[in-house]
């Protein structure tokens, strides 16, 4: 009790931007966590449909589909998409209603919802598309009409009325943004426009 009591006090210290981003991050952890919870049905429903439909079936539709990549330990990326596809043939799945995580150093360091994605397992790049809403763990939210992710030691586009927020001190709009590898620079291309705010809340 005494540690929820201190974890609510803590919180309680926040500004009211680091409490929206903290409640954002903590409903996709939460999300993602019950989605992994039931993986077991859900994958197994997935198998069983591609066994079912057959050697020469290209398309499997399935409700709740979870992708991850992990190597050697190392979580770079998790998906959860609540109905998509998966076509056999090209290797490419499709998601609607999209929620999910990036990672670095194994800690959650963007996490991002979406009505529609796309992974390509062969090429491994993961395309968020529409309405596509982006938390970085310092603070930073992006918006954008498509994302694209092809792995954290490369650079991340957004493309199309991207915006970006930063705490209180900044405001960016731009036709395309370039996040650098390992999620800590940003480049903003085509027009832009940028107001930054000091402590007095001018530009």
């Amino acid at each position: 009790m005494n540690r929820l009591n201190k974890i609510f006090s803590e919180f309680q210290k926040l500004d009211s931007r680091r409490k929206s981003y903290t409640l954002v991050i903590s409903l996709i952890v939460l999300v993602i966590g019950w989605a992994f919870v039931s993986a077991g049905v859900i994958t197994g429903n997935f198998n069983r449909a591609q066994i079912k439909n057959g050697a020469d079936e290209q398309k499997v539709n399935a409700q709740g589909i979870i992708i991850t990549e992990t190597k050697d330990g190392t979580k770079y990326f998790e998906l959860y998409g609540e109905t998509g596809n998966y076509n056999n043939i090209d290797k490419v799945a499709v998601l609607y209603n999209v929620i999910g995580n990036f990672y670095k150093n194994n800690e959650v360091y963007m996490s991002f919802q979406s009505s529609k994605g796309q992974y390509d397992e062969k090429n491994r790049v993961i395309t968020l598309y529409e309405n596509t809403f982006i938390a970085l763990q310092d603070d930073t939210t992006l918006e954008t009409d498509k994302l694209v992710w092809s792995g954290s030691d490369k650079d991340t586009y957004a493309i199309g009325h991207v915006k970006i927020k930063r705490a209180k001190d900044m405001v960016a709009i731009a036709d395309k943004c370039i996040i650098g590898a390992g999620y800590n620079k940003f480049k903003i291309v085509g027009n832009t426009k940028t107001e930054v705010f000091g402590k007095d809340k001018e530009n």
